[in-house]
């Protein structure tokens, strides 16, 4: 299969079945043994569809002659790609966007007879109207973010740092990791990478982070084999450093871990010293995280399948720091996962409660003068601040301690720090540092 075909597979299989992208996409291109230049235009296509859905139906309603809601869901996808080809993207041949887009129509649409030539005449009155066509004016069609989300986002984030959000959040990210400096250097690393035809720059205030360009599939890659570098956000990283763990025979855990970065970072600050436990709800899972700390080599890490939500009674206050990254409705990482956007919002309405249980289980565990880390890589304050007030309340033992923090942010004296995409070139994340009282 070429990459247009995967894209559409994909795009099918998210509409159909409920399915993310982002593992979909992996999955479809594996199967279809796309070389590496089909891979990245075969994602490019997919996320950048769904990333634009709502605005390339923007357009769709005024090329057709007929109603958008009347079209085969497949002719739709098929349409959605190839009119993405044409209106965000520069390096393909108008010809290709038109022809490839007929066959695919020809292929998965049998039994509509007329979807070939409806690609056809809609995508070439797309070539012609190129000039005419009106853009869109909200910022739901132009940004594809539905009404009700940018209305929670908004409220959290302010009308002022809003559409820069939602500009981030529709670019693609950049490959970032984070050094193993209990195997090598950045600047070997470097070396290291750049032999074998990547890029790597210095992240501009995270150390020992690098910015990757050119990768291809990273598992390939020797340097990713022997565990030279782990790949991690910069605010998922920022966390770990907000518990300053020492390089020191200290106990941490780590719940709702998988795939393990911060089980990794918690590893690389205490150079291998320690114990480290880190866990998650699901074996499969839970064997990312083993397998990950096996690649990196850190025996000091030991994993378990366990339910955050419940005690765990021989730990309690045995630990010098715990992390608690839980689950959330994931609006920080849209960019990462274009589909959360199409998500209701009133479905993860619970969460907050399921979170505050979370966190009450995993503070039993912190000894006095240990250090509790809540974080989340959403943006909405009943997930975020509300949790970490509302678990206060209840805990008198615990407070909240400033954050100490690179250089680029403001100074911090709350004890809460929420990442806005398209500020720090990082997901969506909030964090909180909480000390338990001696």
């Amino acid at each position: 299969m070429g990459a247009r075909e995967t894209a559409l597979n994909a795009l099918i299989a998210c509409r159909k079945d409920g399915a993310w992208s982002n593992g979909v996409l992996k999955e479809y291109i594996h199967r279809d043994r796309l070389d590496g230049r089909d891979a990245a235009l075969a994602t490019r296509l997919c996320y950048g569809v769904v990333q634009n859905r709502m605005k390339l139906d923007f357009y769709l309603k005024q090329l057709l002659t007929g109603k958008l809601r009347d079209l085969h869901p497949v002719v739709r996808d098929v349409l959605h790609l190839g009119l993405y080809q044409i209106r965000e993207m520069d390096k393909i041949p108008q010809s290709a966007a038109v022809n490839e887009s007929v066959a695919l129509a020809k292929k998965y649409c049998p039994k509509q007879k007329n979807a070939p030539g409806l690609v056809n005449a809609v995508l070439r009155n797309a070539l012609r109207s190129a000039d005419s066509l009106e853009e869109p004016t909200s910022l739901e069609d132009q940004y594809s973010h539905p009404a009700n989300l940018l209305a929670l986002l908004k409220s959290y984030v302010g009308e002022n740092r809003l559409e820069k959000m939602l500009t981030a959040n529709n670019a693609a990210p950049q490959t970032v990791v984070q050094v193993n400096t209990c195997k090598t250097t950045g600047e070997e690393l470097v070396k290291r990478l750049e032999s074998e035809g990547v890029t790597a720059q210095p992240h501009g205030w995270m150390p020992d982070c690098l910015v990757l360009g050119s990768t291809g599939a990273l598992e390939q890659l020797s340097a990713f084999r022997e565990g030279l570098f782990y790949v991690q956000d910069p605010a998922a990283r920022l966390s770990v450093m907000c518990a300053q763990l020492p390089e020191a025979d200290i106990k941490v855990v780590d719940c709702c871990a998988a795939p393990g970065g911060k089980s990794f970072a918690a590893a690389v600050a205490m150079k291998g010293k320690g114990e480290i436990f880190s866990s998650d709800l699901y074996e499969h899972k839970v064997a990312l995280i083993r397998k990950g700390a096996e690649r990196l080599e850190f025996p000091n890490i030991q994993v378990s399948c366990r339910d955050a939500s419940l005690d765990v009674p021989q730990w309690e206050e045995k630990m010098d720091a715990v992390i608690v990254d839980v689950p959330c409705s994931g609006y920080g990482i849209i960019r990462k996962k274009p589909d959360i956007r199409y998500k209701d919002p009133d479905t993860m309405k619970d969460l907050p409660q399921l979170q505050l249980q979370i966190l009450k289980a995993q503070a039993k565990m912190v000894k006095p003068g240990g250090v509790l880390i809540y974080s989340t890589c959403t943006l909405v304050r009943r997930e975020n601040e509300g949790v970490v007030e509302k678990f206060l309340k209840v805990s008198p033992d615990f407070c909240l301690e400033k954050l100490e923090l690179p250089a680029v942010f403001p100074k911090n004296e709350s004890g809460m720090l929420a990442l806005v995409p398209g500020e720090y070139d990082t997901d969506g994340f909030f964090i909180a540092r909480l000390r338990r009282k001696i």
